[in-house]
């Protein structure tokens, strides 16, 4: 299970160095094999290829006839790259998928459960500034009970 929020660098390659505590779990999950796609909110999210193959062939069970579907099939499959860690533990974040979220130097990767979310400094930045936000009205239905 992937969890907290870390603060990384892109070097000037666009590559990203996985945090050490999170190395030998996505190694294990997945031999290695990761796939990086985009997301709706302008992040982009990394799942370790097993993990990833229901998700999309759920997506691609869905009419490519009905607009919505196939926005979200071009969206998720059509920017989903298969990627590897090298040597050093980095991964290489290819330019298309740096300009969709916005990436440039600073980037935060966010644990997620089953993945990661990579995102800008100043979309991370933003997306705790839409939670506070919120206030109160943070819970969705069916967590209104949330204890912690």
């Amino acid at each position: 299970m992937f969890q907290g929020a870390t603060a990384l660098s892109l070097d000037a390659k666009g590559r990203m160095a996985v945090p050490s505590r999170h190395r030998d779990a996505l190694t294990l999950a997945a031999e290695g094999r990761l796939v990086l796609t985009a997301h709706p909110h302008r992040c982009l999210l990394l799942y370790p290829e097993p993990a990833w193959q229901p998700i999309r062939a759920k997506v691609l069970a869905a009419s490519s006839l009905q607009a919505g579907s196939a926005m979200v099939q071009r969206l998720l499959v059509g920017f989903a790259e298969d990627i590897e860690m090298d040597g050093a533990g980095r991964l290489l974040v290819s330019p298309a998928l740096r300009q969709f979220a916005g990436l440039e130097k600073d980037v935060w990767l966010i644990g997620q459960g089953s993945h990661f979310e990579l995102w800008s400094d100043a979309g991370w930045r933003a997306q705790q500034e839409a939670i506070f936000a919120l206030g109160d009205k943070l819970l969705p239905p069916g967590l209104e009970n949330l204890a912690l």
